[in-house]
């Protein structure tokens, strides 16, 4: 037997390995025909990720000293209403509120812009502040989630009145 022989039992293993790490390649790492992946369906295109927008930190409330007065898009402010300010959202937005302290939520409607502190990310009505736990308090932790921006609201009333 010279140097470069190889037993045939090694050899036999050798050829089992290279056809086990064929069959592998060619099953992919599922364990999946290569071969049976599901067509495209025509005309229909896949979903876009959509970037949830949200935002981290301090709301604050405004009341009484308000009540009554114009807000930034025009209607009078409540301070019994689910509504808040926010400097940069579109008006009429629905964003969810959370209180970082005790994770309850609310859901309000961007009507006015504010908060004038600039240390304040978002400024919610009596009502929802006090839903929220923080009513006495007058700030908290708060996390913002967008639900609806004005564009995607016009969109679904314009799609279930059949436009």
């Amino acid at each position: 037997m010279s140097a470069i022989a190889i037993p045939k039992n090694t050899r036999t293993r050798r050829y089992a390995l290279v056809a086990s790490a064929v069959l592998a390649t060619l099953l992919g790492v599922t364990g999946t025909p290569a071969g049976n992946a599901e067509p495209p369906v025509k005309g229909v295109t896949p979903a876009q990720p959509q970037h949830h927008w949200y935002e981290i930190g301090r709301a604050s409330w405004y009341g009484k000293f308000f009540q009554g007065h114009e807000t930034a898009s025009g209607e009078d402010f409540d301070m019994n209403q689910m509504t808040c300010a926010h400097r940069s959202l579109p008006m009429g937005s629905l964003v969810k509120v959370t209180n970082l302290r005790n994770n309850k939520s609310v859901i309000v409607r961007v009507n006015d812009r504010g908060p004038v502190p600039h240390n304040r990310i978002i400024d919610l009505s009596y009502a929802a502040a006090k839903l929220l736990g923080f009513g006495a308090r007058g700030t908290a932790p708060v996390r913002v989630d967008l639900i609806a921006s004005r564009t995607s609201l016009t969109q679904m009333t314009a799609h279930a009145a059949g436009d």
